[in-house]
């Protein structure tokens, strides 16, 4: 046979291993992340139990995974990806970390060891299928301990004191949440504790390799990012020299507030003076102390789904509620959403009066609360009676504990309401005052004695900051919180935000279409408006963040004004080489801050729970949060390339280089993603035990990782070099960051359900 068809005959049969290679790296791939979307819809139904065994601990499961990473590495081989460093030390992380996760599935033990005080140190622990195992060690409780928030039963720490002891040492440490306990390949985990705080249970976790080799891939990995963008041979270089960005920040700080209410006919309450002096008082509210003010703006938008009321701000529709109960029983300031909750209160307004839930025969939901049925419509009852039962424990004084008082026995000050039984060592004038001075205030207003009405509240301040003294929030953070409580109006800057993104957007597109490459004159404006966002939505986190005593990432509602900030940010960053992303900023700011204020998400200033006590948090959120924000640029970057592309003209230069600033954009974004879910992992290891559960939010994070990672592998799959394909593709491939966030919180539930 000649040489030349020799050589041809190899070229082929390697083209034909590279292919099958090829099929099963991404062919198997595609088949985890089938399996992985159907595991978590069907633990919704089976339980974690379930589908630990019958699909992440199954031997299909574990053997496509090795499948993936064997024919990854040959992959690799056979492409000469080595010549590409940061590309080759990115994929050789993965497979690293997916070689760890192996290798503590097969030695890994964990279980659980419970201990008492002043009882004999143990030497076993119980595994997690319910065998007992032997440790080379004895391990013994000698103080168990709740740490509390100051002035709070809120908890901050719960802290185990051990004495561990064998042939070789003899010493003492302490196990806490996000503080572990290691010797001997051992690590100790707070897991529960007796109600006599007496006893404490520990989560046990034997790992002796896994751990080490799935740190090792997590360093290689964040090398391997930090290489990407100086490798020269990589695409995405190639890419940012076809679209250099402009990297310019602005630190700026200020506030920007819009406020508009049309007055109206309104119920009695006190005047703003008198209202904003009662606002001042210390209140005892979600496990911490702070402004009355702050219940009250709770209150008002718990019940009417806005802070104003009529004309009337938080305060005076407290006051109003306090003092003219008679005068706001029959305003229609309950929101009721649902129908059927309608129905039952015999009624087909969205707004409704305390009265409308009394009859002749007494509470209207009475019975159907005991029904059991459709749990959207029993979850719309629960919340329908639940304000109810707010209004009516504000109008008796239950919900309002404005009294402190500390017995001899107490370890700080206990707050009282008015309605509480109080010590009976407490002495007769502070009794008296406690249940009589709300009733002096009472006959002022009704005198109309507006100057007795601010001085008995300073009565009531003055006996707050006496009997509380030393776990009252200093006086710099009362204030931070009061003015938090003013200019802190998401809807002030949403709707504007989306209005103006949505004429900027057509705008941009206009532009686009008719390709235009001069700066439009519109955009310093636009800018300037972006600035002032930032500058507000940067103070009313920092604020927010003070008043907290941590970084403002703990819940829906803050990572979702992380989110907007974000978004601006990047919006005023890229600006400068990608115009449209002003419109994509405004856009994805106002968007965020409009579900920032639904009903799901809980915008009420609490104490920390301490497993989330941990700076690991703030990193994975924040990180998650900016990939986010930059996948929501690539989805909108989409949207724009279709809508061109059904104009009925050619634009296919426009439609490539919205492709080409999309393709840099999502290096980023992914690199965000991956570090910001090994982040988390990292953070479930030291806090939980653990790095990877399968937990839903985990498997759909990794999911949304594989899915966008698919995308930047232009070189195995051509479709993705085609522009439309890769704009069709961000838009859908955007369902999954909207699932593993908002579907996993409020639809699949987990451990990180809390986060909605």
């Amino acid at each position: 046979m000649p040489h030349y068809l020799n050589k041809i005959q190899s070229y082929y049969i390697m083209y034909r291993i590279v292919n099958w290679l090829k099929f099963l790296s991404f062919g198997g791939l595609f088949l985890l992340i089938a399996m992985m979307i159907m595991a978590t819809v069907l633990e919704k139904f089976h339980g974690s139990a379930w589908t630990s065994i019958y699909f992440y601990g199954s031997p299909l499961f574990i053997g496509l995974w090795w499948t993936v990473s064997l024919s990854s590495i040959c992959y690799l081989t056979k492409r000469k990806l080595w010549k590409k460093p940061a590309t080759f030390l990115l994929h050789i992380s993965f497979i690293l970390i997916l070689t760890g996760a192996f290798t503590t599935y097969v030695y890994g033990i964990q279980g659980r060891v419970h201990l008492r005080c002043n009882e004999p140190p143990s030497d076993t622990f119980v595994t997690d299928d319910g065998q007992s195992r032997n440790l080379p060690f004895r391990i013994r409780l000698l103080t168990f301990k709740t740490e509390s928030y100051m002035g709070s039963f809120a908890p901050t720490d719960y802290v185990s004191t051990l004495q561990i002891t064998d042939q070789e040492n003899s010493f003492e440490t302490q196990v806490s949440m996000n503080r572990i306990c290691r010797y001997k390949h051992y690590r100790f985990y707070q897991s529960g504790y007796d109600s006599d705080q007496k006893g404490s249970t520990l989560l046990v976790s034997y790992d002796p390799w896994g751990i080490g080799i799935t740190y090792t891939g997590y360093a290689i990995m964040l090398l391997a990012f930090l290489v990407f963008p100086f490798d020269s041979r990589s695409r995405f270089r190639q890419l940012l020299k076809l679209n250099p960005l402009s990297v310019k920040s602005f630190i700026l700080f200020g506030s920007f507030t819009l406020f508009s209410q049309a007055v109206q006919a309104r119920p009695q309450s006190l005047p703003e003076e008198s209202a904003a002096e009662l606002g001042k008082l210390y209140v005892y509210y979600n496990d911490r102390i702070c402004p009355l003010q702050t219940f009250a703006r709770d209150f008002t938008t718990k019940l009417y789904g806005k802070q104003t009321y009529k004309g009337l701000n938080a305060e005076q529709v407290l006051a109003g509620w306090l003092f003219f109960y008679d005068d706001w029983k029959n305003e229609p300031m309950i929101r009721i959403k649902n129908d059927n909750v309608r129905q039952l209160l015999q009624t087909d307004k969205g707004y409704v009066a305390l009265t409308d839930f009394i009859n002749e025969k007494g509470y209207k939901l009475n019975e159907s609360l005991n029904l059991t049925g459709n749990r959207k419509e029993r979850n719309a009852i629960e919340k329908a009676n639940e304000k109810f039962s707010l209004v009516t424990a504000v109008c008796t004084g239950q919900a309002i504990k404005l009294f402190p008082y500390q017995s001899g026995h107490d370890k700080f000050p206990i707050w009282y309401a008015l309605t509480d039984n109080l010590p009976d060592d407490i002495p007769k004038e502070q009794w008296g005052f406690i249940h009589y001075s709300l009733s002096f205030v009472a006959e002022a207003i009704a005198r109309n004695d507006q100057k007795e009405v601010v001085n008995l509240l300073k009565k009531i301040r003055k006996y707050q900051q006496n009997e509380a003294a030393g776990v009252l929030p200093s006086p710099t953070r009362f204030k931070a919180e009061l003015w938090y409580n003013q200019i802190n109006s998401s809807r002030s800057v949403a709707i504007p935000a989306i209005l103006i993104g949505l004429v900027a957007f057509f705008f941009y597109s206009k532009r686009l279409s008719l390709q235009k490459q001069n700066p439009a004159s519109a955009t310093p404006v636009l800018v300037c408006g972006l600035t002032l966002i930032w500058c507000y939505l940067t103070a009313v986190i920092t604020l927010r963040g003070f008043i907290s005593g941590h970084f403002p990432l703990s819940n829906g509602y803050e990572t979702m004004q992380f989110m907007a900030v974000t978004a601006v940010t990047a919006g005023i960053v890229i600006r400068r080489r990608f115009e449209i992303a002003i419109s994509f900023a405004y856009l994805t700011c106002g968007l965020t801050l409009m579900v920032a204020m639904m009903g799901e998400s809980d915008p009420s200033v609490t104490p920390l729970m301490p497993v989330l006590s941990s700076p690991l948090l703030s990193i994975h959120v924040m990180v998650i949060m900016m990939a986010y924000v930059l996948l929501m640029f690539t989805m909108l970057n989409g949207l724009t390339a279709c809508i061109l592309r059904h104009t009925g003209k050619d634009h296919t230069d426009s439609i490539k280089r919205l492709y080409q600033i999309s393709s840099v954009i999502l290096y980023p974004a992914t690199f965000l993603l991956a570090t910001g879910i090994f982040v988390g992992a990292i953070w479930a290891n030291i806090s939980w035990g653990r790095y990877w559960g399968w937990d839903p939010k985990e498997v759909w994070a990794l999911i949304t990782l594989l899915i966008y990672s698919t995308a930047l592998h232009t070189g195995s799959f051509k479709s993705f070099a085609r522009p439309m394909f890769f704009h069709i593709y961000m838009v859908v491939a955007f369902l999954s960051v909207l699932i593993t966030y908002f579907g996993v919180n409020f639809l699949l539930g987990g451990l990180h359900s809390y986060a909605g």
